[in-house]
């Protein structure tokens, strides 16, 4: 009886302290997602914004072919996997490993006194340690897949540079496009003196008064060529033929100077800088997927310790639900035992008393008769 309580008490007392550090375990497992998750973010971050300097580190040929640039491209995305990966596990893998172990530790010091002390001395066969390693899927080859180059030579002094530095580049598309059927026709084509009253009056914004203006010039000396004769005259008045000359002489030469120096080195440069800027857009909109991610590595890591260490103690539980029934059933057997012989105690005393009744009955009276 007082070991089948003992066992009883044992049971009871291991499913409490299970339910109870369930709860524990739980809120300790989603503390040390929620840290690797801001790790992990925190170090992608900061690893795009040094994506310039792997991006740099990268040696390949290049070539302005199309059947080598999608070589060198291929290539590129491959370096920065591994860059990144292999930066990211330098910053992350350690302390999340250390972290990790920890909380393990922790999770098998406190169901150990659930487990029976011969499992306890045989819980890191059952329970081996194993080596864990965060996955760090960036993908580039498929995140930046759409990616169009521009390595075509542009002048800095050019038409379209100029448009595009006091316009910006979606503005000096617009305006080279020719972006004057945007403006409302409402408003009459008068000189642009009379006009821009008639912009600010319709709330047109200042950029496409700009963008108004250089289509318009644009479309002005496109269409014929008394426009840079009258320039041409008024400037030559002004500042003389020589200045002119000399403008000219100087405006070639630094175009001349800016072919020469376009070289396949050149084009290698303003093709990396072109996919950092885009390779960094794309790769800051996955930092909150992959530091999920890990987080949710390390969860299921977490999660699969726990559920092996449950199963050692459901299996306590188990022997010991088995031995409290095996207990009881022989509780019961005892029982079963003990009545029936106090029933054949009970039967023999009966039989006692009415054998000493018959003694006393008819012993008793044969012999007197015989005396």
């Amino acid at each position: 009886m007082e070991e089948r309580e003992d066992h009883i008490d044992r049971l009871s007392f291991v499913r409490n302290q299970l339910n109870i550090l369930t709860d524990v375990i739980k809120k300790r497992i989603t503390e040390l997602t929620k840290e690797v998750e801001n790790k992990v973010s925190s170090a992608m971050s900061d690893e795009i914004c040094r994506l310039s300097v792997l991006v740099d580190e990268f040696c390949s040929d290049f070539h302005p072919a199309p059947s080598v640039l999608k070589i060198y491209k291929n290539e590129l995305n491959q370096h920065i996997d591994e860059g990144m990966g292999r930066n990211l596990a330098d910053r992350c893998s350690s302390a999340v490993n250390f972290s990790l172990q920890k909380a393990q530790q922790d999770m098998i010091e406190n169901l150990l006194p659930l487990l029976p002390s011969g499992i306890q001395n045989q819980l890191h066969i059952l329970v081996p340690y194993r080596k864990f390693d965060l996955s760090y899927d960036l993908n580039c080859d498929k995140l930046c897949a759409d990616f169009q180059e521009d390595i075509e030579f542009r002048f800095s002094l050019g038409w379209s540079a100029l448009v595009s530095r006091f316009l910006g580049h979606k503005g000096a598309h617009r305006a080279l496009l020719g972006f004057s059927d945007k403006i409302p026709q409402s408003i009459p084509c008068t000189p642009s003196t009379t006009s821009l009253p008639a912009l600010s009056q319709q709330n047109v914004s200042q950029e496409e008064v700009m963008v108004s203006l250089v289509t318009g010039l644009a479309s002005v000396t496109s269409r014929t060529s008394m426009g840079v004769v009258i320039v041409g005259g008024l400037v030559w008045r002004t500042v003389g033929w020589k200045m002119i000359a000399l403008s000219l002489g100087l405006y070639g030469l630094l175009y001349f100077y800016e072919r020469l120096t376009w070289t396949t080195k050149a084009m290698e440069r303003t093709f990396k800088k072109q996919f950092v800027n885009y390779a960094t857009d794309k790769l800051q909109m996955i930092v909150s997927f992959t530091s999920a991610n890990c987080s949710h590595q390390v969860q299921q890591e977490m999660a699969s310790t726990f559920a092996r260490l449950c199963q050692q103690v459901d299996i306590t539980q188990k022997n010991l639900q088995e031995e409290i029934e095996m207990l009881t059933k022989k509780i019961e057997h005892l029982d079963n035992v003990q009545k029936g012989a106090k029933q054949l105690r009970s039967k023999a005393s009966l039989l006692e008393g009415e054998l000493d009744i018959f003694t006393k009955e008819y012993l008793l009276q044969h012999s007197q008769l015989r005396l």
